[in-house]
C-alpha cells in the first residue's frame, strides 16, 4: 500500500451482541449493545478487494437486529451497510476502479457469478451472498475493504452524509416499488414515516402514484404531506377503512417493525393488491382465503445490486428526493445508534468520519 497510508485506523467495534426485552431477555438479563472505537490495523486490499476511505456511513434499523445477534453476525463486528466514501487502494489486478474514485456500498456486499441466481443476473439472491456490516465488518469505521463487483460509483456532487442511506434504505424502497407492477397511477400506503418510510413516500409519490402514509404519531401529518403524500392516516384512524374508502390500495409498503399491523393492513388493499413487506419481523399471518379469492400477493424485496443503487441515487437526484439525517462523529457512535434503537431518531442517524 502507499506510505501515505496508516498504518491503523478507527473502527466502532461491538464486543459482544446485545440482549434486550425485545430480544427475549429478563429484566436482569438486559444487555445493551455497546460500541468501543479501537485502533485495528489497516489490510492491503487483496485481488477483488478495494480498501475504501469512509466519508459517512449510515446506521440502519437492521442494524440493531445485527448487533444483537439476530441475523448472523460474528463477534468482536463492526456493522454498517450504508457507506459512501473514496478509493483508498486497490491491489495490482484491479483493473476498472482507481483510487480517488467516489464508491458506495450497501448491504449487497458481493456474489459468487456462478449460482443459478447469478447466471440469472439477480445478484443479491446469490446463493453465497456477501452482506456489508454483516457476513464481513461494515463502515462503522475509517476504512473499510469492500468487495469490487458490489460496489456502486457515486456522483462527487452530493453530500455524501445524505446518500448514504440510500444506499440501503433509499435502494431498497425504490427497487421494490418498480418491480410491483403497480399500475401508473395507482394508489400505494406508506406503512411507518421512518427512515425507510420518508424515502418510499418520496419515491413513490415521484413515480407517479397516489400516496397515502400511514403512521402512529399525528405530528409526521405535515411532514408526510411535504413528502408527497395526499393524505396521512394517524393511530386514531381505522386505516383499513380509510383505504377502502379510496377504492383500496394496489400496494401497502410495510417498513414499520409490526407482524400483527402486516395481518391487519392485508384488508386494506384492492383486489389483486400487493403487500410488501421490508421490515424484519419474523413470522406473520395472513388469511389464505382472502389472499386466493381476492388474488392477493405478499411480496419481500432484499435491497439491489450496484446498479440499482446507482440508479436509485440518480432517481433521487433528479427528483430531489431528500434523506432527512442527522449527523454524528465516530466518537458519538453510541449516541448514533441509540437514536435508532429508542425510535427517536428523525429519519436516519449518519455517522461522518
Amino acid at each position: 500500500m502507499s506510505g501515505t497510508l496508516p498504518s491503523t485506523f478507527r473502527a466502532a467495534i461491538v464486543n459482544e451482541p446485545g440482549h434486550t426485552a425485545a430480544y427475549g431477555a429478563k429484566p436482569d438479563e438486559v444487555r445493551p449493545v455497546k460500541f468501543t472505537i479501537t485502533d485495528v490495523p489497516l489490510k492491503a486490499p487483496e485481488h477483488g478487494q478495494v480498501l475504501v476511505k469512509v466519508i459517512a456511513s449510515g446506521i440502519c434499523g437492521s442494524d440493531v437486529h445485527i448487533l444483537n445477534g439476530q441475523v448472523g453476525s460474528q463477534f468482536p463486528h463492526v456493522s454498517g451497510h450504508e457507506i459512501i466514501g473514496e478509493v483508498a487502494a486497490i491491489p495490482a489486478t484491479e483493473d476498472h476502479w482507481k483510487v480517488g474514485d467516489r464508491v458506495g456500498g450497501g448491504w449487497h456486499g458481493g456474489h459468487c457469478f456462478f449460482c443459478t441466481q447469478c447466471k440469472r443476473g439477480q445478484f443479491q439472491l446469490c446463493q453465497t451472498e456477501a452482506i456489508n456490516g454483516v457476513t464481513m465488518w461494515g463502515g462503522l469505521a475509517e476504512y473499510v475493504l469492500l468487495r469490487r463487483e458490489a460496489l456502486a460509483s457515486v456522483p462527487t456532487d452530493v453530500d455524501p452524509a445524505i446518500y448514504a442511506p440510500i444506499l440501503c434504505a433509499g435502494v431498497t424502497v425504490f427497487n421494490s416499488l418498480r418491480n410491483m407492477g403497480i399500475r401508473h397511477g395507482g394508489t400505494v400506503a406508506i406503512v411507518g414515516v421512518g427512515g425507510l418510510g420518508h424515502l418510499a413516500v418520496q419515491y413513490a409519490a415521484n413515480m407517479g402514484y397516489k400516496v397515502i402514509a400511514i403512521g402512529r404519531d399525528p405530528s409526521k401529518r405535515d411532514e408526510s404531506i411535504k413528502f408527497g403524500a395526499t393524505e396521512y392516516i394517524d393511530k386514531n384512524q381505522n386505516a383499513v377503512e380509510v383505504l377502502q374508502k379510496n377504492g383500496g390500495a394496489d400496494c401497502i409498503v410495510v417498513t414499520a417493525n409490526s407482524g400483527s399491523l402486516m395481518t391487519q393492513l392485508q384488508a386494506g388493499l384492492t383486489r389483486g393488491g400487493t403487500l410488501l413487506a421490508l421490515s424484519l419481523v419474523g413470522p406473520t399471518a395472513f388469511d389464505t382465503n382472502t389472499l386466493i379469492t381476492q388474488q392477493l400477493q405478499v411480496r419481500g424485496w432484499p435491497s439491489g445490486t450496484p446498479i440499482d443503487a446507482e440508479e436509485a441515487i440518480d432517481f433521487a437526484k433528479n427528483f430531489d428526493v431528500h434523506c432527512v439525517v442527522q449527523k454524528f462523529p465516530l466518537d458519538r457512535i453510541q449516541e448514533a445508534y441509540d437514536t435508532i434503537d429508542n425510535g427517536t431518531v428523525r429519519y436516519r442517524s449518519v455517522v461522518i468520519m
